[in-house]
């Protein structure tokens, strides 16, 4: 019979496993942090195989189908899929170092993948299945891919490009067809992989692309170690982490480094169950079903899903969420007050991109939020914002965020890039490329991209201030805020508004630019309001202002 641990002693040997002291107050956390990096490590056998060799019956994941339907996947299941497909993919000739693509919606097959390949020291490539051929065809090209994991419905795409693609050996399909080898066929005919993961916490584990939003996308390799660099901002966005009926759920797509690292996989590694669901195109009262449903307690939602949220109808009954994760843009008072009075849990944001996330994050109750701030340096990251000099600026100064380097959460490197990554760093700092105002008690407010920075009548003005303002109109969905040609300002301020269906929009514009005059200030108010249906988004949520202004 296989070992069962009782919830007690699950419970004990998951918190074990915590980086942070004791829930307690911001600086009493950042205080007593000490970084403790082994010299090996290894995601799989942290997230996967440990707990199955403890307790292999406990159900890891949950996965539902479109139909509704659900499916229990234990630790134990997943470690023995895990090292069949380890064995298959060795077999085919997946060696320490190759790349694996993985070009699928949430679901037990993207983790089988990732823990297979990280147990041979490969790398995986998560790819975003609304990705069109060309841009998947970059990917893999630039990556030297070896092999891809993906499904009937996105085979297509692969086989239109892969006459271009001679790096490319395998293509696994989740569903038998022809065109592709049958990942669950091979799996139930291989013989388990054995052999122990041997791999350094510095060895290569996954690359993710960036969105491209500022030139061509490049290739962000992350080792091993990465996974412990997300932990402090997941243990504390979950205060008293993990508890007795915690489960995770994000919409976020997999391919993301949000979804993939700022839930999925850090949950796993303290043996907490999540559930995935494919959602084509984010329904609100479908995911309040699903949570309640399902019993999910802890979500990542980026804003773009909050905001439809606060859009539909109140939760469904049943649903009781202990904690809520948000990054990517800022949310402003008005959503965090939405969460709070229609929820009941205050919305942790926090801060960081593709090559060193989760550094920021403003937490309820172990500091004092400030609306519209992103909060202070998460325990065991050093933050600053600097000049164009590598120096530290003074307090309410603009400048650029920046990370300490050795930092376990920061990327390894761009993919065939060297040049690209020299430019990243300065001194001892690696350069984020966001603008952004620290005060004198350790806040970071962010502004704007460096190139999203408007500058009009001798002013630096950020887009971030404003489109919270503007988002706290109750018939404004979505807004963006870019800089237009001015003959006398050099840039005028420009408002993109999505509005409320049914809004009325006489003098919404108008009531709109006063609203920023009164709330923000007269200088940085809009001076044009245009509505839309839509704003063109990346494939992470984020707004590409860039497309807005090249439009």
């Amino acid at each position: 019979m296989s070992p069962r641990l009782s919830d007690a002693a699950w419970l004990e040997h998951g918190r074990a496993r915590k980086l942070v002291a004791p829930w307690a107050s911001w600086g009493k956390m950042r205080a007593a942090f000490r970084w403790d990096i082994p010299k090996h490590f290894n995601i799989a056998e942290r997230c996967c195989d440990s707990w199955a060799a403890l307790d292999p019956d406990r159900v890891a994941l949950t996965h539902v189908s479109q139909d509704g339907s659900a499916q229990d996947w234990t630790f134990g299941t997943l470690k023995e899929a895990s090292d069949r497909l380890a064995s298959v993919l060795q077999a085919r000739g997946l060696r320490k170092g190759d790349r694996i693509a993985v070009l699928l919606g949430q679901g037990p097959e993207v983790l089988i993948t990732h823990f297979a390949a990280y147990k041979l020291g490969a790398v995986v490539l998560p790819l975003f299945t609304l990705f069109g051929a060309d841009a998947l065809a970059y990917r893999l090209s630039d990556s030297g891919a070896r092999m891809v994991v993906t499904d009937a419905e996105s085979l297509g795409k692969i086989d239109e490009i892969r006459v271009s693609l001679p790096d490319l050996t395998e293509v696994f399909t989740t569903t038998a067809t022809a065109g592709g080898r049958d990942f669950w066929a091979e799996i139930d005919a291989a013989t388990p992989y054995s052999t122990d993961h041997s791999t350094l916490a510095e060895d290569p584990a996954v690359m993710i692309y960036t969105s491209g939003t500022t030139g061509p996308p490049k290739g962000v390799l992350h080792a091993h170690r990465f996974l412990l660099g997300h932990l402090p901002c997941v243990e504390t966005y979950n205060e008293d982490f993990p508890q007795l009926g915690d489960k995770g759920w994000t919409p976020a797509d997999w391919a993301w480094i949000g979804g993939l690292m700022d839930l999925a996989i850090p949950f796993l590694y303290f043996g907490v169950p999540i559930v995935s669901h494919r959602m084509r195109k984010f329904d609100a009262p479908t995911a309040y079903r699903l949570i309640a449903t399902h019993k999910v307690r802890n979500l990542f939602m980026p804003p773009t899903a909050l905001k439809l949220l606060r859009q539909s109808e109140s939760p469904t009954l049943g649903v009781d969420i202990r904690s809520i994760g948000s990054g990517g843009e800022s949310l402003g008072a008005g959503l965090l007050r939405w969460a709070r009075d229609v929820l009941g849990v205050d919305v942790n944001e926090f801060y960081g991109q593709t090559e060193c996330n989760l550094v920021l994050s403003s937490v309820a109750g172990a500091m004092d939020v400030k609306p519209g701030s992103m909060g202070q340096a998460i325990p065991g990251h050093e933050v600053a914002v600097i000049d164009d000099q590598g120096r530290e600026c003074a307090p309410g100064e603009m400048g650029e965020i920046a990370v300490r380097t050795g930092d376990p959460v920061m990327f390894l490197r761009y993919w065939n890039l060297p040049e690209k990554t020299a430019e990243k760093f300065q001194s001892d700092w690696m350069r984020t490329g966001d603008l952004a105002v620290r005060d004198g008690d350790g806040y970071f407010t962010f502004a704007s991209r460096d190139d999203d920075v408007i500058t009009s009548a001798g002013y630096r003005i950020g887009p971030s201030e404003i489109e919270n303002c503007l988002m706290t109109h109750p018939d404004v969905v979505m807004a963006a805020v870019i800089g237009v040609p001015d003959p006398l300002r050099t840039e005028a301020v420009k408002a993109i508004v999505v509005p409320r269906t049914g809004a009325d929009l006489t003098d919404l514009g108008d009531h709109l630019i006063q609203l920023v005059r009164d709330r923000v200030s007269p200088h940085v108010a809009p001076r044009q309001v245009e509505f839309v249906a839509d704003l063109p988004m990346t494939a992470t949520g984020k707004i590409m202002r860039r497309a807005l202004r090249d439009g």
